[in-house]
């Protein structure tokens, strides 16, 4: 494929960087330690049910909608940059 000056395997290194990161994101929001009895973003408590359904659980139902739903809304890296870098 004829990528201009880009180097050989440029667009493959891209995308094994792209998939690197995703999985350090997926790894980043894996639950560590113990769950909370308190929500840490609202400090609304977190029922035991909860707490034993999922280990290391740190936010209440409300917050955790919120931030799935903020990780839904995350459209990714630009590697490609500005023509403007480009041309420095």
């Amino acid at each position: 494929m004829a990528t201009g000056w880009a180097p050989e395997g440029a667009v493959q290194d891209q995308i094994d960087a792209t998939i690197e990161d995703e999985v350090k994101r997926a790894r980043a929001r894996l639950n560590k330690g113990p769950s909370l009895t308190h929500c840490e973003e609202c400090g609304v408590k977190i029922p035991v049910a909860r707490q034993q359904a999922v280990p290391g659980v740190r936010l209440c139902v409300k917050c955790q909608e919120i931030a799935d739903q903020e990780d839904e809304h995350f459209s990714g890296y630009n590697r490609r940059g500005s023509k403007d870098s480009q041309l420095r």
